[in-house]
């Protein structure tokens, strides 16, 4: 039997207020009418995790899905887990199971280990063994969250990845050349390996952009006496362990 901290609840939708911090920022609505259909079908299986407000309304700590699932699908109430706001570590392990349940884009998983960090004191060592990462890969995430807003908003619109943006970051001392590699990623449909090129050439005082650009490209002298003696076009093709 659950103990009192874990007792099931039946409480109104009408009650229930999403948490301020939630990791995820985007819902899909075709997942949602999924989510929504599976619940009148077989109703919530898993409980929603809250906590008691002072005017008696209650905050989602765990599920704001589910919650919204509900309200499509009608439901009128839903089962939930009440814990009390003093309660910090249990808090802290909702939120953390929260990250490990639910598919967060990287910018979302980021925000939730620095609010837990920065929120409930919980050190980096200890929300990486709580999520089964390295130390290192956790520091890593929370970097993102030093992206400039450009970069930012195109890492969370999927128009480059996690292995782009740490590119970025990488000029983190230059903000101009970091506009100016987002830029290149965005128009030339960068790989991480071609940004990476470009990110080694403006380290080495290579930095005006033509140069820089040069580096990613797959034309060489050689290739080009290769393209004249066979009268056809040869590059090379960067990939992640050379050409």
């Amino acid at each position: 039997l659950a103990n009192e901290a874990e007792r099931i609840e039946q409480i109104a939708l009408e009650n229930l207020r999403p948490h301020a911090n939630q990791p995820r920022t985007v819902f899909e609505d075709a997942t949602l009418r999924e989510l929504a259909q599976s619940i009148r079908q077989y109703g919530i299986l898993q409980p929603l995790v809250v906590v008691r407000n002072s005017d008696d309304t209650f905050t989602i700590i765990a599920g704001e899905r589910r919650w919204r699932a509900a309200r499509q699908a009608k439901l009128t109430q839903v089962p939930v887990i009440i814990r009390t706001h003093n309660d910090h570590e249990q808090l802290a392990v909702s939120l953390i199971e929260n990250i490990q349940r639910v598919d967060l884009s990287p910018l979302e998983t980021a925000v939730s280990i620095e609010h837990l960090h920065t929120q409930h004191n919980v050190p980096y060592s200890e929300l990486a063994q709580r999520l089964g990462k390295a130390e290192a890969t956790v520091s890593n995430i929370v970097r993102l969250l030093g992206l400039p807003p450009a970069a930012r908003q195109a890492l969370a619109n999927k128009k480059i990845t996690e292995g782009h943006a740490r590119q970025i970051l990488a000029l983190a001392a230059n903000a101009e050349q970091q506009k100016k590699l987002l830029d290149l990623i965005l128009a030339n449909g960068w790989t991480v390996r071609q940004a990476e090129q470009y990110v080694v050439a403006v380290k080495k005082q290579k930095a005006d952009t033509h140069t820089a650009k040069q580096q990613t490209t797959g034309e060489t002298p050689e290739t080009k006496r290769l393209t004249k003696r066979f009268n056809t076009k040869v590059q090379i093709k960067r990939t992640a362990k050379g050409g």
